[in-house]
């Protein structure tokens, strides 16, 4: 049998099991996907460091190895993935066509919100059908055909949200290339090219975070791909999830000089404010995706990332005087905001640019849940008045 299967008690008629608050910490699957080993500072993909991954290889790579389990053996691999999921990146002609009004739907929400209705529609143009009625590999070629599309909609989202046209896909360019191509018009510098690659790598996954336990809930009932990444996009959407690494950069905007650092952080952890950019649920020393992240932005160099780097110093001070016995360091969220702003993307991009990477994580979710046949159905216990009640007549 199963394990995923398996259940110690009928959670329809016994709600004496105890669940900490946000199930944190229970366990409610298995899975071969990865892991989030908190107190080491480390996390992995199918075994490999999600950091070397970035390091070392590009999206595509990764992307074979969450879809297929394996990195590609060769350059011949590589080339014929990279090729097939370039090949899915142009959308359908009813898609393209509705986009406009999504973008004049949504002007003031942005395209994060409106990839919500545009990644319905695309399912349903191509035809998407419930996971529970299909083969694995139907499944699979829904999700890669999803994946690929989620660039070519932000950004297309993104230009007519400014009143410009969308930028065709170009099958020639890396995922991250391209990405960067649709979204400005021009054919990015490799050097910022690289740095968004690795970003978007270091974020494919990480864990049964809250948008990747969503899309794994609606597989579970069996619903469609387009369904389940709809799910997990409005999950991410929320600020306490993907929505920081702009609000991250704005608290470096609100800090200002140098000479402001320690009093506006005083001030908010002495009125019991959460820092952005800062602390994580998981992570109990430094978040390695930030030490990534801070090394590209070294790379970088220049004003921004030296204030950065001082205002994190003091934070760090700051924290372990007034919060003695806590770690809390920065998180991804505090050096993406760094690193994509010197790339070049607009803020209003940024939870948008995580989501064009967390989709194919996401994707691997749902198919690794697809096989599955349990739905995932927790209980929750009653705290209101005692039941049962007469009900009042009117009089």
């Amino acid at each position: 049998m199963d394990r995923r299967c398996m259940n110690t008690t009928d959670s329809t008629t016994d709600s004496t099991i105890e669940g900490p608050r946000g199930l944190a910490g229970v366990v409610v699957t298995e899975t071969e996907l990865g892991d989030v080993r908190g107190r080491e500072g480390f996390y992995h993909y199918r075994q490999y460091s999600a950091v070397e991954l970035a390091a070392d290889r590009g999206f595509e790579d990764v992307w074979h190895l969450m879809f297929r389990g394996t990195l590609p053996a060769d350059a011949a691999e590589r080339a014929a993935f990279a090729a097939e999921t370039a090949g899915l990146r142009r959308l359908p002609d009813e898609v393209r066509e509705a986009l406009p009004g999504i973008a004049r739907a949504g002007r003031l929400s942005g395209p994060l919100a409106g990839l919500r209705t545009a990644l319905s529609l695309l399912g349903a143009s191509a035809g998407f059908r419930p996971v529970y009625d299909l083969d694995p590999a139907r499944r699979a070629a829904d999700a890669l055909a999803a994946c690929a599309a989620v660039p070519t909609l932000l950004t297309a989202l993104h230009r007519l949200g400014l009143g410009l046209e969308p930028v065709d896909p170009r099958e020639d360019l890396p995922y991250a290339a391209n990405y960067l191509y649709m979204l400005t018009g021009e054919e990015p510098d490799p050097v910022r090219a690289r740095a968004v690659e690795r970003y978007l790598i270091s974020t494919v996954d990480h864990g049964f975070n809250a948008s990747t336990f969503t899309a794994r809930v609606i597989a579970s009932t069996g619903a469609d791909v387009a369904a389940c990444l709809t799910g997990a996009i409005g999950a991410l959407s929320g600020p306490l999830h993907g929505g920081a690494p702009s609000r991250a950069l704005d608290t470096l905007d609100a800090i200002g000089t140098v000479d402001r650092i320690g009093p506006w952080i005083r001030e908010r952890v002495l009125a019991g404010d959460r820092i952005m950019g800062f602390g994580h649920p998981v992570y109990r020393t430094e978040d390695p995706r930030s030490r990534m992240l801070r090394d590209i932005a070294l790379g970088f160099g220049g004003p921004l990332v030296d204030f950065a780097v001082e205002v994190e110093r003091q934070v760090e001070e700051i924290l372990a005087e007034l919060k003695p016995g806590r770690e809390l360091h920065t998180n991804v969220e505090f050096y993406a905001g760094v690193v994509m702003e010197l790339s070049g993307l607009p803020r209003a991009m940024f939870t948008p640019t995580f989501c064009a990477a967390r989709v194919v994580g996401w994707s691997a979710n749902i198919l690794e849940q697809a096989t599955d046949s349990k739905i995932i159905r927790p209980a929750a216990r009653y705290t209101g008045p005692t039941p049962p009640q007469p009900v009042p007549l009117l009089d």
